[in-house]
């Protein structure tokens, strides 16, 4: 038994087995990089057998495909047909938001999911084009290049966007970095998507005003200035028509969302407005007087375009930029939107694989004419709702979408832009989460103004500043949290042995010449030195109350180390000069439960003898303890001594 100035420890606090470097190495990378342990499949298996596993893991069409049966199919024939209605106006609308042609925005509508059926692994994403990704791209190139002036070389740079978003989004999910993703907090997102979202409101008064000449500036004051400037070109024909299709919209999403059974009213709202709109400019010339419309589109399948990639292009480092910070957002949304639906049916997807799976459907959307597509989330929610049972309804939409390609194209001539504005707005409103916003006020105030901050920065700034400052403010919280962790002075529950924080806990007691303190987060270079000065000025204020008081001096100061699960050589260090701090005020240092990783390095760095093995204890109860052992001890020997005093005296 280790004894503390004649207290024994009941049960000793062991120092685990060293193990070698390389193993430790080992364990760490694994823990960091396959925390779902994707191996274990493979164990005790025969090499063919691991083989198709591996086969199946990397494409999980494989996997599910054999099990495939005709009643999943009628399912997913449904969803499919459902979702094809939805993605063609929403291709073509979002294609104009990019300010690309048309018809890139129905090629992407159908080689993006047969290649994501391939290879991901949720069963009700539904992959298309993303209004905020479409504005990120033409808020992003379009500052280089010229979409009306040089349209050629415009797409050129979209294209070589896309591949590079999707060249990140595979390197993400084959080195499984998935976790890099995870620093764009929920506020964040929630305040840059409602920023983005207004934006793409704005900038659809060019529609539905019948506007020429638009500023390409994606701030609120420039946007308003140039919708406010151009009073006297206002259409009253395409704001009437705007006007209607619009309330017509948000007319069939309120029944929708008032009666589950009821989402195909609005899942068919758009295709209906699409044929409705053409219908009237048709009957009535309406492109004759003020009303554009989208002209003729090209028949055929995605032509391949691997020779514009522009790999040699002065602004490949834009198409890049706008690739990684595109190809992040995808990646983002993409991921939630799979991650929230297969929570409601009880399933898992694998983050890395939708990172292989969304970047080989980019990068082969990058060679056949395609732009960069996500998971959203108005299409995979009617993808879920129409019932879909795998990822055959990609399949079936990117069917539909082909037929279109090929024998459809011509009746979207007369289509007018308004009801493409129309259709932008009314789907682009569900990213304003007013009621995240209200639920980040209520529970974390930091959160909610990383959201306001990412709101305020898309919409007084751009895009990009709005992006930077979100991330800015994440990074910053991340480091406080790392260099500034919280500690807490622990009571005693009256009546048991349980010490819990006086904060929390407002029932709890000091113990009389004990000051105990729990460290809640690993020790690092980072904090060393701020916790070292934060425990001292503990020990002051704590001494200054009991000298006001007139209680019991401080003589025993316990360090709760069951938080910390880890500590480097800063931290070693700056435990050692809190030792000394303690010895020189004549105070006695203990800890209570330190973890494994920590007692090896105390071990090591020999600071348990310095403090004295004696002195360390698996509880901080057990602690308590010996403290009160030893003061009580002292008081005995110290009315002893001063007995035999007055003895001696008489």
């Amino acid at each position: 038994m280790e004894t503390a100035g004649g207290y024994e420890n009941q049960y000793r606090v062991p120092v685990p087995p060293s193990k070698p470097f390389l193993k430790s190495l080992q364990t760490s990378l694994k823990e960091a990089f396959f925390p779902d342990d994707p191996f274990r499949q493979f164990k005790n298996q025969p090499t063919r057998r691991k083989l198709l596993l591996g086969l199946q893991y990397f494409i999980p069409v494989l996997e599910w495909a054999p099990r495939y049966t005709f009643h999943f199919f009628k399912a997913d024939l449904i969803a499919g047909i459902t979702i094809a209605s939805l993605a063609v106006p929403q291709g073509i609308s979002y294609a104009s938001l990019a300010s690309i042609p048309p018809i890139i925005g129905l090629y992407s509508s159908f080689v993006p999911p047969l290649i994501y059926a391939m290879f991901g692994s949720s069963r009700d994403l539904a992959v298309g084009t993303v209004a905020v990704v479409s504005l990120l791209m033409s808020s992003m190139l379009g500052k280089v290049v010229s979409p009306t002036g040089n349209p050629k070389q415009y797409v050129q740079l979209v294209f070589t966007a896309t591949f590079f978003a999707g060249l990140l989004q595979a390197s993400l999910g084959i080195l499984r970095l998935g976790f890099l993703v995870d620093f764009l907090s929920h506020a964040t997102i929630v305040g840059f998507m409602g920023g983005a979202a207004t934006i793409v409101c704005l900038q659809q008064l060019k529609g539905m005003l019948g506007l020429v000449h638009f500023t390409r500036e994606t701030d609120l004051v420039s946007v308003l200035r140039s919708v406010f400037g151009q009073i006297h070109k206002w259409r009253w024909e395409s704001a009437v028509l705007g006007c209607c299709f619009l309330f017509f919209l948000l007319l069939t999403r309120y029944f929708s969302k008032r009666k589950a059974a009821l989402f195909w009213i609005n899942a068919m709202a758009p295709l209906t407005s699409v044929i409705l709109g053409s219908l009237v400019v048709y009957l009535t010339h309406a492109e004759k007087h003020g009303v554009q419309v989208i002209g003729n589109l090209k028949k055929g399948l995605n032509p391949p375009s691997v020779s514009d990639l522009a790999f040699r292009s002065p602004h490949l480092m834009t198409a890049i930029k706008t690739g990684i910070i595109t190809g992040i957002i995808g990646l983002a949304e993409g991921i939630a939107v799979g991650r929230t639906f297969a929570m409601f049916k009880n399933y898992h997807i694998d983050g890395n694989k939708e990172m292989i799976a969304f970047g080989m459907m980019n990068i082969a959307g990058s060679c056949t004419s395609c732009y960069l597509t996500a998971g959203p989330f108005s299409r995979t929610a009617v993808n879920f709702n129409a019932g879909s049972r795998s990822l055959v309804s990609n399949i079936v939409m990117a069917t539909a979408v082909m037929l279109t390609l090929l024998f459809l194209t011509p009746l979207f001539h007369y289509t007018p832009l308004v009801v493409l504005s129309s259709i932008i707005i009314s789907a682009v409103l569900g990213l304003l989460d007013y009621e995240a916003v209200i639920h980040l006020w209520k529970i974390d105030k930091f959160d909610f103004y990383v959201c306001l901050a990412a709101y305020l920065g898309v919409v007084l700034g751009s895009i990009e500043i709005g992006l930077s400052i979100a991330i800015s403010v994440s990074m910053l919280r991340i480091i406080l949290f790392v260099a500034r962790p919280r500690t807490a002075v622990l009571g005693n529950i009256p009546n048991s042995g349980i010490y819990r924080s006086m904060d929390q806990y407002t029932i709890a007691n000091n113990v009389p010449g004990i000051l105990i303190l729990q460290i809640d987060a690993p020790v690092y270079f980072a904090n060393a030195s701020y916790l070292r000065e934060r425990i001292s000025r503990w020990i002051y204020e704590e001494e200054d109350r009991l000298k006001s008081a007139g209680e019991t001096s401080l003589q025993y100061v316990i360090l709760d180390l069951s938080a910390v699960a880890s500590i480097d050589t800063s931290g070693i260090s700056m435990l050692e000069q809190l030792m000394k701090n303690v010895d020189r005020k004549g105070l006695q240092l203990a800890l209570a439960n330190p973890r494994s990783e920590v007692m090896k390095k105390l071990d090591k760095s020999n600071l348990i003898d310095k403090i004295g093995k004696g002195w360390i204890f698996l509880t901080v109860g057990e602690a308590v303890s010996a403290c009160n052992f030893m003061l009580h001890t002292c008081k005995s020997t110290r009315v002893a001594v001063e007995h035999n005093a007055q003895d001696s005296n008489v």
